[in-house]
């Protein structure tokens, strides 16, 4: 099915949530920061109501399940991952009848709701970390990790490298050291006290009882400490993450586990628990180092990077699924990459050191493309159909802008721009009192970059991502079909197939800023026509041969592999005519079929004109690696494809 609007316009004709077990593999996910979506009450912060109140945006965009960062009740010097009670609202925020209306309005829209929860530690003002400083022989003197020096687990890394100095810290109350594996005033639980497990497993019935569909369990590789080993990924981690989906698993079906373990493949992989019986720990997890690789990739006009951290995945039990994404309330983290290409993404991205945090980079993601619509609508097509579930970041369907005078990660929580009114629609309070500054920008500022302005054209990014969401949905290839990297002629091209059962989607991206062809062996699918998803149209049919496609600079094409089944008028066709190839040895003769080429570009992707920008040096290639940007020479015993336009002359294709 072609895709043309999405189909649903109104918000009274979609149904509530059903029972389905793999509902988070087909979701795209949405992550809204309370504080920064809608304020209700005028006292410039945002809240519940104010969510809920725009629950009918969200679900015009399309997205199918919501991610809460923390609400908790919080001292707030962490964004709210610095919890001080776990079964409370944070006031400023509204209270659980707040919540519980949030997410039955969400329900009720087909939209599902996850929740942060925090599991490795807790706020030093929290009532259990007061009672366990002030009274060490009371009932809360173990629930954290107390030694009397701080010369355990010094193979444990520091996480915070910018702001700490040790995983230790001196309390003077209790005068002892207690441990913490982030900021000194968040003291990690002690999970070799039963009675803390019992505590974090009622927490987590407590919220599922209100209704919501699952938790993206936070820092999960540190819950427990071993001497003579870095303190993650332990074996009694993961026993305890077992018993936690077997208990939930008992009681509420069909909710989801979404492990933030922010590790290397091969060690994430384990928190999907046992690969035989299906995963039995956590149903997601984030894959981190495909995040930066896709930045890295495209300003090597190089689809390395993304397809061999892929091809280095390894396979994920039958009911997991990875969560993928370009932008979230965190920097852009560097961790999963090699010191010499950390140096070469902050030179490319970050080149003010003001852009920086901890091992990250803390930008939006328009800002980080410069603002090139090609850019982002190419990273955005990369979301949704490589291998995962989807994450989008509020405000990136916008291409809001970022504050990199603001501290902290704050510059990427600035609050959403919903018109080019007074605080950018988000609050009536006075601009002063307002939790964040909005973006004052003459490119990303309100009054240009919101979402009034978006909707009222038919051609914004907005509408744009709307679509894409929906033609994602329209194809459960994208969602629970296996992944295949198709070899692909040219190092700047990223091909691959997904597929599901009878659902064949081919997907093929340009990395480089300039127009570049390929060429792909898909003799597996003699005869069957590759169908353009966005706009409709129907290339020449595959043969033999290998099968030449051309990109406009960052363009991207989506197929739908079909066999020639289309009746008279259904769908835009290249014409057999404007596609030669001459046969070596046979000047004049022409074969169709062979090469494709659309008249327009349906990806909107355009090839970059005038000189090229400057580049920072890229990380030395390997030997075999070609160089990127330059289209490789046919050989000499294969077909050259020409293209031609119906005046005969030879045609310049848009990709």
């Amino acid at each position: 099915m072609i895709v043309n609007e999405p189909v649903h316009d109104t918000f009274e004709d979609t149904p509530a949530k059903d029972r389905d077990p793999d509902w988070f593999k087909r979701a795209v996910f949405y992550e809204v920061l309370v504080r920064s979506f809608q304020d209700s009450n005028g006292d410039g912060v945002g809240d519940l109501k104010g969510i809920t109140a725009k629950l009918d945006y969200l679900q015009w965009l399309g997205v199918d399940c919501l991610w809460l960062p923390p609400f908790f009740k919080s001292p707030l010097r962490d964004g709210g991952y610095d919890v001080s009670d776990y079964t409370s609202v944070l006031p400023e925020f509204g209270d659980l009848a707040d919540f519980v209306e949030f997410v039955d309005a969400a329900h009720q829209r087909g939209m599902r709701v996850i929740i942060d929860f925090v599991m490795n530690h807790t706020s030093d003002q929290h009532p259990w970390f007061q009672e366990s400083r002030s009274d060490p022989d009371g009932p809360y003197g173990d629930y954290y990790v107390w030694a009397d020096d701080d010369k355990q687990f010094q193979d444990a890394r520091i996480i915070f490298v910018d702001t700490e100095t040790s995983n230790w810290t001196f309390d003077p109350v209790r005068k002892q050291y207690y441990w913490h594996r982030f900021f000194s005033h968040q003291p990690d639980l002690n999970y070799e006290n039963p009675a803390v497990q019992q505590e974090i497993l009622s927490a987590l019935r407590f919220w599922l009882d209100l209704g919501i569909d699952g938790f993206r369990l936070d820092a999960v590789p540190y819950l427990y400490q071993q001497e003579g080993t870095n303190c993650e990924n332990l074996p009694a981690t993961h026993a305890f993450l077992k018993r936690v989906r077997k208990e939930i698993d008992a009681a509420y079906p069909d909710t989801v586990l979404l492990a933030e373990a922010n590790q290397w493949p091969e060690d994430v992989v384990d928190y999907f628990g046992d690969y035989a019986a299906g995963g039995d720990e956590c149903h997601m997890a984030f894959h981190f180092p495909v995040m930066p690789r896709i930045f890295m990739a495209v300003r090597r006009e190089s689809r390395y990077p993304v397809s061999e951290v892929l091809a280095k995945t390894p396979a994920i039990p039958v009911n997991c699924q990875w969560g993928i994404f370009l932008r979230n309330h965190d920097e852009l983290t560097l961790e999963m990459v090699t010191d010499e290409e950390r140096d070469y993404m902050y030179a490319e991205y970050a080149k003010d050191p003001r852009m920086r945090a901890n091992i990250g980079i803390r930008r939006r993601l328009a800002p980080l493309l410069d603002n090139d619509r090609n850019q982002i609508e190419l990273f955005t097509a990369l979301l949704l159909s490589l291998p995962g579930s989807p994450i989008l970041y509020y405000g990136d369907e916008i291409g809001m802008g970022d504050n990199i005078w603001l501290g902290d990660r704050d510059g990427v929580r600035t609050p959403m721009q919903w018109t080019p009114d007074r605080n950018a629609g988000f609050s009536s309070c006075d601009p002063g009192r307002l939790y964040l500054p909005t973006i004052m920008d003459p490119v990303y500022g309100y009054q240009v970059t919101n979402v009034e302005a978006s909707m009222a054209s038919p051609s914004s990014l907005l509408h744009w991502t709307r679509r894409m969401i929906e033609i994602r949905k329209q194809n459960p290839a994208f969602g629970l079909g296996s992944y295949t990297e198709l070899p692909s002629s040219n190092p700047a091209v990223l091909a691959f197939l997904r597929e599901y059962g009878d659902d064949l989607v081919m997907c093929v991206h340009n990395f480089s800023r300039f127009p570049q062809p390929t060429e792909l062996d898909l003799r597996r699918f003699n005869g069957m026509h590759p169908v353009e998803l966005i706009g409709g149209v129907r290339f020449p049919a595959i043969g033999e041969w290998p099968y030449l496609l051309t990109l406009a600079g960052h363009g991207f094409y989506w197929f739908r592999l079909r066999q020639d089944t289309a009746k008279p008028g259904t769908g835009r066709t290249v014409t057999e005519a404007s596609v030669a190839t001459v046969a070596p040895g046979r000047p004049g003769s022409a074969t169709t079929g062979m090469a494709a080429r659309t008249p327009a570009a349906p990806t909107g992707g355009r090839a970059a004109s005038g000189p090229a920008p400057a580049r920072t040096p890229a990380p030395a290639r390997a030997a075999d690696e070609p160089s990127p940007g330059a289209p490789p020479e046919p050989p000499a015993d294969r077909a050259r494809p020409v293209v031609t336009d119906r005046s005969g002359g030879r045609a310049a294709g848009k990709g």
